[in-house]
């Protein structure tokens, strides 16, 4: 089980969850001929299929508002930035968190947005540039960048506590590899 570090942006999952509850309210209501009481059975059918496709996309999207953006697990930095599974990255590398700002994807090039940034170990090329999704954030030369807009409200006693977890699972980390 892993220790989240840093919680996806759930104020924007709930409003996404908006469109597919109503189309499954609306389909539920349609397929038990509520709507208009002489609804034909294909109506109802229609009404059954929207029904249960807005189920099916809520709850993909209750699932995708659980995920973290930034977790710990087993001595790896689990960064949530491409898809529902993780990169996993050696804790040892990750030296430091810090507060940034960022152009937003989401508002166009006039906005800015807090962003989380990862310093990885410069010695450590073999993670310096990974392909994630741009629209959650972007990995280059050695940096990983969370746009606050996909995650949790930011601000410096926020990373404070993340570079004061992450000291604690590189000591814990550091421990384990002595010990063996």
């Amino acid at each position: 089980m892993s220790d989240c570090w840093l919680r996806s942006n759930q104020r924007v999952m709930q409003i996404a969850m908006l469109l597919p509850a109503l189309v499954l309210l609306g389909g539920v209501l349609l397929a038990l001929g509520w709507l208009n009481g002489e609804t034909s059975i294909i109506l109802r059918r229609i009404g059954g299929i929207a029904a249960i496709s807005a189920l099916l996309a809520l709850v993909i999207l209750l699932y995708v508002s659980r995920l973290p953006r930034l977790a710990y697990d087993d001595g790896h930095l689990l960064v949530y930035l491409q898809s529902t599974q993780p990169i996993r990255v050696p804790i040892q590398i990750v030296e430091c968190f810090f507060l940034g700002q960022a152009e937003s994807d989401l508002h166009g090039p006039e906005v800015q947005t807090n962003t989380v940034v990862v310093r990885l170990a410069e010695a450590d090329t073999d993670w310096h540039n990974v392909k994630v999704k741009p629209a959650l954030g972007r990995w280059r030369d050695g940096y990983i960048t969370v746009f606050g807009t996909w995650c949790e409200p930011l601000n410096v006693e926020r990373v404070d506590q993340m570079n004061h977890l992450l000291a604690t699972a590189r000591r814990e980390a550091k421990q384990i590899r002595e010990a063996s």
